[in-house]
């Protein structure tokens, strides 16, 4: 059953403290998201602009288009007031938070390297994806952190094979040619895709898809059943296994979304520790949504 977890609709101001969620522990990863059609309140728009640093704010203005202005503007929303949330033993406004690049120059993988002028952060790490009708986040303690999310109905521009030839190995392009459904192939298809040529693995590294070779790994699927949710497959890479954990997931019945986290740092000896998802859908400042706990 859903749970709920609702702070009230009616718009607060944006230096008003956010509902405090608990940090993560070490094999715990919190996933947010926002679907950006369901914020439609010119008001709250602004108040969100009110968070943002000069910098954002002219990222966000040069965007051409309503609809790509509004995704940039709620993605760096949702950065803020979801890290924001995650506090030791001050309030934090979102708007104080600063930001750094880690090694590879990117500006958001490594929640280590963020601070305030007053405020030593707990050592969590975050990652952030979007599409042009979902935009999520996901944070951790301790293990570095990848998400990707993709569209169920995603547009594919070439046929499937000679798609998938160009990026999978031999194993996982016979996943696919063995159904015979055109629909089902290419959801299957868009799972595998997610899954290894997303940005999720890549960006927990930090890198950058230059350091990853996709064909010389294999992902498998299988069934997985988690939280009273159905997660389609639980994917483990044979060749970084001992490093990664992939979790393929279905959001809002219309997206698929991967999480990569490493799992060197949960590891108990005797196996490693799945994935404890917490999933929650949130519009800042006015609703969050339990999905998953």
């Amino acid at each position: 059953m859903m749970n709920m977890n609702c702070f009230g609709r009616n718009l607060i101001t944006a230096s008003s403290s956010l509902p405090l969620v608990q940090i993560a522990a070490q094999k715990e990863a919190h996933f947010w998201y926002v679907l950006p059609n369901e914020v439609k309140s010119t008001n709250l728009l602004n108040r969100y602009l009110e968070i943002l640093s000069p910098c954002e704010k002219e990222n966000v203005f040069h965007m051409r288009g309503e609809q790509l202005t509004k995704r940039a503007l709620l993605t760096r929303v949702l950065v803020r007031t979801t890290l924001a949330r995650y506090q030791m033993n001050c309030q934090i406004n979102p708007k104080s938070l600063k930001f750094r690049t880690n090694n590879y120059g990117k500006p958001e993988e490594w929640v280590d390297l963020l601070y305030t002028d007053d405020w030593s952060p707990p050592p969590l790490h975050f990652n952030i994806s979007h599409t042009s009708s979902l935009i999520a986040y996901g944070v951790t303690v301790g293990s570095p952190i990848g998400i990707d999310v993709e569209e169920k109905q995603r547009a594919l521009k070439n046929d499937i094979l000679t798609f998938a030839r160009r990026y999978l190995s031999p194993q996982e392009i016979e996943m696919p040619t063995h159904i015979a459904d055109h629909e089902l192939q290419r959801q299957e298809f868009i799972k595998l895709w997610t899954l290894k040529i997303n940005e999720a693995y890549v960006k927990a590294q930090g890198k950058g898809f230059s350091a990853s070779p996709f064909k010389i790994f294999t992902v498998q699927l299988r069934d997985h059943m988690e939280g009273g949710i159905h997660i389609p497959p639980h994917m483990i890479s044979k060749n970084l296994s001992s490093n990664w954990q992939f979790v393929l997931l279905e959001l809002a019945g219309s997206h698929y979304a991967v999480v990569c986290i490493g799992k060197d740092r949960i590891n108990t000896g005797k196996g490693s520790i799945p994935i404890n998802l917490t999933i929650r859908k949130t519009i800042p400042f006015v609703e969050d949504e339990c999905i998953l706990q």
